[in-house]
């Protein structure tokens, strides 16, 4: 593994911890500058193409997730963990579907159910844009069914 410090390729592993997902955490030392990181390595499993709605298909971009839901969960008492576990548990979904294209619809709505569970304003923040709430009517109708919940 490469120093991301000084970029040296002699670095030894100092702890290693796994995760639910699959994933393992090396904590690192560089034995050239003695500076200690971290890696996070996770298994491939190949997810399914995202049909957009014109029509286009894309990779499965966990980064693009990411970005959206952050956006919705700007200055709410979400942590990153808990961002990362969404965003972990829609990517495994993907992968289980075993299919090899899938409507963004099914990934928007995970996304949605998620953020539902976990802060209702950050939802509302993710539903103004992907349910197109476009007045104040709709966005109270969808406040008044969070309530009534």
């Amino acid at each position: 593994m490469r120093c991301p410090i000084c970029q040296s390729d002699n670095s030894k592993v100092l702890d290693t911890t796994h995760d639910s997902r699959g994933g393992v955490r090396r904590r690192r030392e560089c034995l050239s500058c003695k500076q200690r990181f971290s890696t996070y390595e996770r298994p491939i499993l190949a997810t399914p193409l995202i049909i957009k709605q014109d029509g286009t298909r894309e990779e499965f971009d966990r980064e693009k997730l990411l970005r959206g839901i952050r956006i919705s969960c700007a200055k709410r008492p979400v942590t990153a963990t808990d961002i990362d576990r969404l965003i972990g548990e829609i990517e495994a979904t993907l992968q289980t579907m075993g299919r090899a294209e899938v409507s963004s619809r099914v990934v928007g709505d995970m996304v949605i159910a998620g953020l539902k569970e976990m802060d209702q304003i950050a939802y509302i923040r993710y539903a103004i844009v992907y349910l197109g709430l476009d007045d104040l009517r709709s966005i109270r109708n969808e406040i008044d069914r969070l309530l009534e919940n």
